[in-house]
């Protein structure tokens, strides 16, 4: 195999062959029910797509592909590793899928695929094979047993990361308009997931399919949706001023694109959770490098920017968004109904390498980055309100939550959706990790 140039919309093979069910989501469909015809549908299309026969393929089935679908094949020219993203009604949207060139011309460390292609609905990489471990897989480690100099190695390549990042983001920083930020394929990860692809109805997509009109087993009780959304959360003693409906309809309204242009557009990964990481060991050292830059952009809402890292590297951690069953296994989980409050009393607590981790998004993120956009006169009011939101968006639309909808248990379901109503609402009183953080990156009180 040679390096080639992207294939886009233009290629002489066209557009997808249905325009109501995309290739790539025929072949997650498969994946996902364990079809062994997904291996053939992916060689087929890596055959059209790149006139390469792939052999030997094997699609990767890991707790973290949610939305995307990665393996492996080989060719005569050696192995390789491919990775695609699919969403629903993709194949409506217009413009480039991915723009893997972004983060590169940019300056930061990403693998370059060797064959790409954005046609809509047959969106794919392919890189050569590393033997690198994911960034993801070295902390689901650290979660599972603590070893103190892995994990300050791990920590030191995540705030060189974020260093990096910074940077990048401070050198791009400029006024956008709401055109130039409505055209970012980020919001493919927060609103677009709240309407229908179709029509733009509210609600709709995800949060329609997933949770509109189902009944919730919580441990000891069921509740319809209907009646949990509209029920305030107390969790561990501390009261939460919004319910899961109000959080929703806020996030609609103030995360809508044409909204986000305020505090400015940057250069950003937009999507770099850890599966979407390298973790490079060789030298002196480690190192991350990103892959999968489905969602990158030049006008990346600058308060999204680093959203899906501070969630879903941190808060979505250890194991209850990805790992329900050893969540259930390792933590307890308690809810009562009272009156419209849902009380929920639980252990779950993240570990140290996640501390860590939030402290370095604090120090080497977050703070700086709210700082010079105070400076520069886009920082805006309500900047806060904005955060939480997005953070809110994160656990609640990438997976289905509810209890038997996924792998989710009555307990883990519990214990994300209170982290869902934590990261999006102030408490009515007191204070919790995510007020605390908040305040700690408030350039108000520096």
């Amino acid at each position: 195999m040679t390096d080639a140039p992207s294939l886009r919309s233009d290629h002489p093979l066209g557009p997808p062959k249905s325009q109501t069910t995309s290739r790539t989501a025929e072949i997650r469909r498969l994946a996902k029910a364990r079809d062994g015809r997904a291996e053939a549908e992916l060689a087929a299309l890596l055959g059209d797509l790149f006139a390469i026969e792939a052999r030997n393929l094997v699609i990767n089935r890991d707790q973290y592909s949610l939305n995307s679908l990665n393996g492996f094949f080989e060719t005569g020219d050696g192995a390789f590793f491919f990775k695609f993203h699919q969403e629903e009604g993709e194949e409506a949207m217009s413009g480039e899928y991915y723009r893997a060139d972004i983060l590169a011309r940019a300056g930061l460390p990403v693998d370059q695929p060797i064959l790409m292609s954005v046609l809509p609905g047959e969106q794919i990489l392919v890189y050569r094979r590393r033997s690198d471990p994911r960034f993801s897989d070295v902390l689901r480690a650290l979660d599972l047993e603590d070893a103190p100099e892995a994990r300050r190695a791990a920590v030191a390549a995540e705030r060189a990361l974020n260093e990096a990042v910074l940077k990048v983001m401070l050198d791009t920083l400029h006024p956008v308009t709401a055109e130039q930020v409505a055209a970012e394929p980020v919001h493919r990860l927060f609103t677009e997931r709240l309407i229908d692809p179709a029509t733009g109805a509210y609600p709709g997509g995800r949060l329609a399919s997933f949770y509109v009109g189902e009944e919730f087993a919580l441990p000891g009780l069921t509740l319809s949706w209907d009646r949990l959304s509209r029920c305030r959360f107390s969790v561990d003693g501390i009261e939460y001023r919004e319910t899961l409906a109000a959080l929703f309809d806020a996030a609609h309204d103030r995360l809508s694109p044409r909204r986000m242009a305020d505090a400015g557009g940057v250069t950003a990964h937009g999507d770099a959770h850890n599966a979407n990481v390298w973790y490079e060991t060789a030298g002196e050292g480690a190192r991350l490098a990103f892959f999968d830059p489905a969602f990158a952009g030049e006008h990346v809402p600058t308060l999204l920017a680093e959203v899906k890292t501070t969630f879903h590297n941190i808060l979505a951690h250890p194991f209850w968004l990805y790992d329900p069953a050893i969540a259930t296994e390792r933590f307890e989980a308690s809810v009562a109904l009272d009156g419209d409050v849902l009380r929920v009393t639980s252990d779950f607590a993240p570990s140290p390498v996640r501390e860590d981790l939030l402290q370095v998004k604090a120090d080497a993120m977050w703070r700086p980055l709210l700082l010079t956009l105070k400076e520069r006169g886009l920082l805006p009011a309500d900047w806060r309100r904005v955060l939480r939101l997005g953070l809110f968006l994160c656990p609640t639309l990438v997976m289905n939550l509810r209890a038997g909808a996924t792998g989710h248990t009555p307990v883990s379901s519990l214990i994300g959706l209170s982290m869902a109503v934590m990261v999006g609402s102030e408490p009515v009183s007191g204070t919790d990790r995510v007020s605390v953080f908040l305040d700690g990156i408030d350039p108000e009180r520096g």
